[in-house]
Order: structure tokens, then sequence, then C-alpha cells
């Protein structure tokens, strides 16, 4: 794989949470056909998943990956085959550091995760679409077992690349994780992003955050930044994102200042895509 110093400019644009509720699939519809949006993290065990599939197939343009559900969301396999992951409602919880040691010392609870993982890749495979890409919800994926749990089970279904969560400004504790995922992918011949925007912004990636981010890209690497766009915000969405503004960050995405910005870019060098079009790029 390339590495940033020599790859030529290029930025992913992703919705996160697809298929998560029809009013985020709405949004990803119109975004990536109105808008800017290039990609976009199926959930493949959420509600509206079907339905997102559905859109996914009319926009052949919009690339597609899997965005893993193993915090905060609900699971694919039932309750009775993964009991140590799961309440009785078939929800995973949203300890993410008791559940990542369970992880890495329990052999019981490993197998019920590998179980899972391989369920959501069985499933994105069956949807028919392309594999652009593979992510976790909560940026999971820093934990090394998923990661090397992703990458075994991944591989047979088309795994080629994965989000590297490494965005500046984040605190200190997070680099060495950064580190070692850059690194196993690396080894593993994973292909992924050299830098990102979006987590500092998370549920706030209104008009003005994004124009900042597009201003101050580097002039090398592949950059994704990713949002949560959808048409109603809040709590509606989801239970966990009470504070977030959805609509804001759709509304961004459709901006004339934003698709200025980004011809602006283009004629830069910079190519839009999504990671099969960007990350093997010399």
């Amino acid at each position: 794989m390339t590495s940033a110093a020599n790859r030529k400019p290029g930025l992913i644009i992703t919705a996160d949470d697809f298929g998560l509720h029809a009013s985020v699939n709405l949004a990803v519809e119109r975004a990536h056909r109105e808008g800017v949006l290039s990609a976009a993290s199926l959930m493949v065990a959420a509600p509206a998943a079907a339905d997102a599939i559905e859109r996914a197939r009319a926009n052949p343009s919009l690339r597609v990956g899997l965005h893993l559900v193993l915090a905060d969301g609900r699971a694919l396999l039932p309750p009775d085959a993964i009991p140590d992951l799961v309440d009785a409602h078939g929800r995973f919880g949203d300890r993410m550091a008791y559940e990542g040691a369970r992880f890495f010392f329990l052999p019981r609870v490993r197998r019920q995760l590998a179980a899972e993982i391989h369920a959501q890749f069985k499933a994105f495979a069956a949807s028919g679409l392309a594999l652009d890409h593979v992510n976790t919800h909560k940026h999971f994926h820093l934990h090394p077992t998923i990661l090397s749990l992703m990458i075994d089970i991944g591989r047979p279904f088309g795994l080629r690349a994965i989000r590297l969560p490494r965005e500046n400004g984040l605190p200190l504790l997070l680099k060495p994780w950064l580190a070692l995922l850059r690194r196993k992918l690396d080894a593993a011949g994973i292909a992924h992003n050299d830098t990102m925007a979006g987590i500092q912004h998370s549920g706030k990636f209104d008009e003005a955050a994004l124009l900042e981010t597009l201003a101050h890209l580097p002039g090398k690497g592949v950059v994704e930044i990713y949002l949560h766009p959808a048409l109603i915000s809040g709590a509606e969405i989801g239970a966990s994102m009470a504070t977030y503004r959805h609509a804001d960050e759709f509304a961004a995405l459709i901006s004339p200042r934003v698709r200025l910005a980004l011809d602006r870019l283009g004629q830069r060098g910079f190519r839009l895509g999504g990671f099969s079009d960007l990350v093997s790029l010399k």
C-alpha cells in the first residue's frame, strides 16, 4: 500500500449508521445524489437495513461498507447464541472498557464475538453490495481482539480496507492504540485512509465545521471525513444520540458552499470517492 507521503490527495466523505433509521437512509441517498457524500457504512442488523440496501442498489456510485455494531446497538444473532454479549432484547451494552477486557480474557466470550462478526459480514455479503470498507460503531476496532477477528473473518468476504480513526487533536492515550492498529493493518496488507475528521465534530458536523475541515486538509494522502446525517435529529434516530444535530449534518452535505469548496479542491488534484477508489492511488 502506498504511504501518505507518496499517495495523491483523496477525500472520502462517509455517512455512518446507514440503516439505523428511515430518515438516515433518505438523507444518505439525497446527500449522495444532491451533495458531496461519496460513501456510507451499513448497519446490517439495524431496523432500516433492508431499506438502506435497496437505496444503495439504486445508487451504484455510492460506495458502501460494513459498519460492524458490537456496542450500543442491535446484534444480528439471537440472544441465546451470544448470551454473554447482549441483553434479553439482543442489544449490546455501552460499557466498552469492560466488554473489551472480557473479549481479551474470556475465550467463551471471544468465540461469541467471532460468531457475531461473522454473521454481520455474511449478512452484508448477502446484500449483493460490493464491500468498499469496514469500520465499527464507536471505533471499537481500536481493540486489538476485535481488529484481529475483523481481519481474519473479513478476508473471505472481500475485506480490503478498514477505517483508521487517526484524527488530529485526539487524546494522547489513544496514540499507542492507533499506532498498533496501523501496524496491524499494514502487516496484514489491509488498506486504510491516512487521516480522518469526524470524531471531534461527532453529532455537530455542520456546514461551518465541514468548510473549516475542507480548508485545512493535508496536501497529500487520503482523508476520510465521516458524518451522521438524517432529515430529523436527536433521540428519534437513536436513544444515545439525544444531542446529535443530524439534520445540520445533512444540510452541510448538500450545501452549495461545501460543493464549491470541494470543486476548488478538485482543481488542486483532490479526488472524491470511496476506499476502493482512493486508497490504492499511486
